[in-house]
């Protein structure tokens, strides 16, 4: 399984590629603000993208959305409890932010609850509701991989507050599902560089309860 990172977007959000070389099949994590480079890649590589998971629906998280849906017709996953965020620019927050455009993308073809395992790449890829950040934040878990949203970052946490945030809550779904987690695991977070859960649990302020 191979991942790739794609900063994209005016607040420089990852967004990923995750694909089998050999099957020519992917899936895209955030597919976030002009994601050209995101498609140009996908076309590069002859990839079938089987679906778009989104961690949340922030508008630096959906902003490539609709482009990317209508280009390979691949199914989006999302949480129950951010499925109007898609179509709504003031809950996704672009319509807030002066200077951008209001995004809004077609409803969701699957709606999660958290707990479900999905298959995709011939990899499991469970689901994990991690609210505080957002209503709806959800991390996927891939073996020892871990795409987190804006959840948890290297050294940091996401922001809380944001309508629908909230600090107490994210610390709770942090200590409780993603601190659970092997050491070893790979954090691949919403915005900044890669980290692993032992070097959080070692370093990150807000886990050691420094902050």
């Amino acid at each position: 399984m191979n991942i790739e990172t794609f900063v994209l977007g005016p607040v420089m959000t990852n967004a990923y590629l995750v694909y089998d070389h050999e099957k020519k099949s992917g899936i895209v994590v955030d597919p976030g603000m002009g994601p050209e480079p995101l498609l140009n890649r996908i076309r590069e590589l002859g990839l079938e993208i089987e679906a778009i998971l989104l961690t949340h629906a922030h508008f630096d998280h959906i902003g490539g959305l609709e482009e990317l849906r209508q280009w390979t017709g691949a199914p989006v996953y999302i949480h129950r409890a951010e499925t109007d965020w898609l179509t709504d620019p003031d809950q996704n927050g672009s319509g807030l932010w002066p200077g951008l455009p209001a995004i809004t993308c077609r409803p969701a073809e699957n709606v999660l609850s958290g707990g479900e395992t999905l298959s995709f790449l011939g990899e499991t890829f469970r689901v994990i509701h991690t609210p505080g950040h957002s209503p709806g934040s959800v991390t996927y878990v891939c073996g020892s991989v871990i795409f987190s949203g804006d959840v948890l970052f290297k050294d940091s946490i996401g922001r809380t507050d944001l309508p629908g945030g909230d600090y107490k809550t994210l610390m709770d779904s942090i200590h409780r599902h993603l601190m659970e987690l092997p050491e070893e695991t790979r954090v691949l977070s919403g915005h900044g560089p890669e980290t692993t859960i032992g070097r959080e649990q070692e370093h990150n302020p807000f886990v050691t309860g420094l902050i």
